[in-house]
C-alpha cells in the first residue's frame, strides 16, 4: 500500500485540526472572557491561549495514548470532563460572576477554559493522536508537527486581531457578547456531555 504523500498528509491534518478547533468560532467567546481586561492584557491572553492549546496537543501525540492506558480513562470520560467544566465557565458567564476576582482570572482564563477545553478539547486530542498514529514516516511527523504549528500561529493571530472590536462595541457590548458567549459555550458543553453519553451507551 502506497503511503500517503507528506504534503497531502500535513494539509489534511491542517484542515481537521483547524475545522475542529475553529478559530473564528472561538473569537466570540474569547471576546466574552476578556471584554474587562487592558488592550495589552488581552494580546496576552490571545496568545497565551493559543500557546496553551499548542502544549496540550502537543503532550497528547506524544504521550496521549499512554496516558489515557495509564489513568485507565476513556476518550469519553475526557469528553465528559471538558463538557462539565465548560458548562461551570458558561453559567458564571450568563450570571455575571465571572467578573470576580479579576487578577487571578486574568492570568488563568488564557489556559482554562480557553487553551483547553474550548481549542485543546477532545476532539482536537483524539484527532492528533489518529493522525500521530497514521504517520508511518519522520517526514510526515514532521508535516503533522508544522500543521499543528501553524494552526495554532493562525489562532494566536485571530484571537489577537478580535481584540480590536473590544474596544469598539464599549461596555455594553461587552456585556451583551458575554452573555452570547455563555450561551455558545453551554451549547458546547451540553454537546460535548451528550455525546460522551452517547459513547457510554453504545459501548
Amino acid at each position: 500500500m502506497n503511503s500517503m504523500g507528506t504534503i497531502t498528509f500535513a494539509t489534511q491534518a491542517f484542515v481537521t485540526l483547524f475545522v475542529i478547533m475553529d478559530p473564528p468560532g472561538a473569537t466570540p467567546i474569547f471576546l466574552g472572557l476578556v471584554g474587562d481586561k487592558s488592550p495589552r492584557e488581552r494580546v496576552r491572553l490571545a496568545w497565551q491561549a493559543a500557546a496553551v492549546s499548542l502544549f496540550v496537543i502537543a503532550s497528547f501525540a506524544f504521550f496521549g495514548q499512554f496516558i489515557l492506558e495509564y489513568m485507565n480513562v476513556s476518550i469519553e470520560a475526557l469528553q465528559a470532563a471538558g463538557g462539565l467544566l465548560l458548562l461551570y465557565v458558561s453559567l458564571q458567564l450568563l450570571t455575571g460572576t465571572s467578573k470576580g476576582g479579576a487578577d487571578q482570572k486574568s492570568s488563568n482564563i488564557g489556559m482554562v477554559p480557553l487553551g483547553t477545553p474550548l481549542l485543546a478539547g477532545p476532539g482536537a486530542i483524539v484527532a492528533t493522536m489518529i493522525y500521530v498514529q497514521k504517520a508511518d514516516s519522520t517526514a510526515q511527523f514532521i508535516g503533522l508537527a508544522v500543521a499543528i504549528v501553524a494552526v495554532h500561529l493562525i489562532i494566536g493571530t485571530v484571537l489577537m486581531a478580535s481584540t480590536k472590536i473590544v474596544g469598539v462595541i464599549k461596555d455594553a457590548g461587552v456585556t451583551l457578547l458575554a452573555s452570547i458567549a455563555g450561551l455558545l459555550l453551554a451549547a458546547i458543553a451540553v454537546q460535548m456531555l451528550a455525546n460522551a453519553i452517547k459513547a457510554f451507551t453504545a459501548n
